[in-house]
């Protein structure tokens, strides 16, 4: 064991986690450091115990590994051992590690995994510790990189990147049919000097393009979209309920704002069976556009089309919302602040 003074504020122990060999040495099998900070408002026992559970989390302490006795940290550390006691007891009553008569402290060979918020952040804190020190990076460094993240304000707006206008407002309208956090749309070409306070966005088949003009350490959301071909066959199937029945022998409309739209819905819906002449396709861009529509059953439309003002109000609405269930999840976590997690 080596003991590392850093003065009044803190002391550092460097334990070797092993057996013992013949010749009394200790075989090196993961190195624990332990540090102590006397003035600190964190008790000297639940600082032991914070820095055992990370080590066990992390795996730098494995089932079965033995822990410095008693005695040992308290003459190390020059505190109380009673104050040692006490630690051990807490990681004992948390199941954290198991005491062998006369044999001293191990780490439980049948510690639960993480479960709870708490454990499992505990959990990425030391996976994140041992990465470092896997870098030998200087600790000064260590420090003022972490500082810039804390210190680094908290997103305020969600980033949309997608080039096509229309298509941005589609999004963009689901999003706030989401969640109420601020979202706005950029272009490819305009995305990098929007990118402070933002969370950015965009569909799966632009996310290596985004990639490439982001800067290093951007995360990136990539919004998983609705399979068209399923949401068609599953309301096909249950006679489009919202249309009063079986479309059979019916008119049906298809209107949005984005042509690509359009070209998809009438390739699903004959790929399905229906009728091309039962189909009155209308881009929402052009003048006149609800010609005809009020003599379809019902009109399949995306988010944004659907609230315009100009939409046909006789026919019945059928919403396709492009993000699938898992983006609209992923969205709500990524905009949940910390407080309701």
């Amino acid at each position: 064991m080596e003991l590392v003074d850093l003065g009044r504020f803190s002391r550092i122990l460097l334990l070797n986690s092993g057996k013992s060999g013949l010749d009394g040495t200790i075989a090196l099998r993961f190195p624990v450091r332990l540090w102590f900070a006397p003035s600190s408002e964190v008790p000297i026992y639940r600082q032991l115990v914070t820095q055992v559970v990370l080590a066990i989390l992390s795996g730098d302490l494995r089932p079965g590994d033995k822990l410095p006795s008693t005695r040992e940290l308290a003459r190390r550390f020059a505190i109380h051992p009673n104050t040692v006691s006490a630690g051990y007891r807490q990681l004992e009553r948390d199941g954290w590690t198991e005491n062998r008569s006369g044999s001293g402290v191990y780490v439980r060979s049948n510690a639960e995994a993480p479960t709870t918020p708490q454990q499992i952040l505990d959990q990425h804190i030391a996976g994140f510790f041992r990465a470092v020190r896997e870098l030998n990076l200087p600790a000064a460094e260590i420090r003022a990189r972490v500082a810039e993240w804390i210190a680094a304000p908290p997103p305020d707006h969600l980033l949309l990147i997608e080039s096509d206008a229309e298509l941005r407002r589609i999004f963009l309208t689901e999003i706030g049919q989401i969640t109420k956090f601020p979202a706005r749309g950029v272009s490819l070409e305009e995305c990098t000097e929007e990118l402070a306070g933002a969370i950015p966005l965009c569909r799966p088949s632009k996310t290596k393009l985004v990639r490439e003009v982001l800067p290093a350490g951007v995360e990136l959301i990539t919004l998983q979209i609705r399979s068209a071909k399923g949401w068609l066959e599953a309301g096909l199937a249950s006679g489009l309920p919202a249309w009063g029945g079986s479309v059979e022998g019916r008119l049906i409309g298809v209107a949005s704002h984005w042509p690509e739209f359009l070209v998809n819905a009438q390739t699903m819906l004959v790929a399905a069976g229906l009728d091309p002449d039962s189909l009155i396709l209308r881009d929402a861009q052009k003048r006149g556009w609800q010609r005809g529509l009020e003599q379809t059953a019902g009109i399949i439309c995306d988010a944004y089309t659907a609230g315009v003002p100009a939409f046909p109000a006789g026919p019945r609405k059928m919403v396709f919302q492009l993000l699938a269930d898992a983006a609209r999840v992923e969205l709500l976590r990524c905009v949940q602040p910390p407080s309701a997690l």
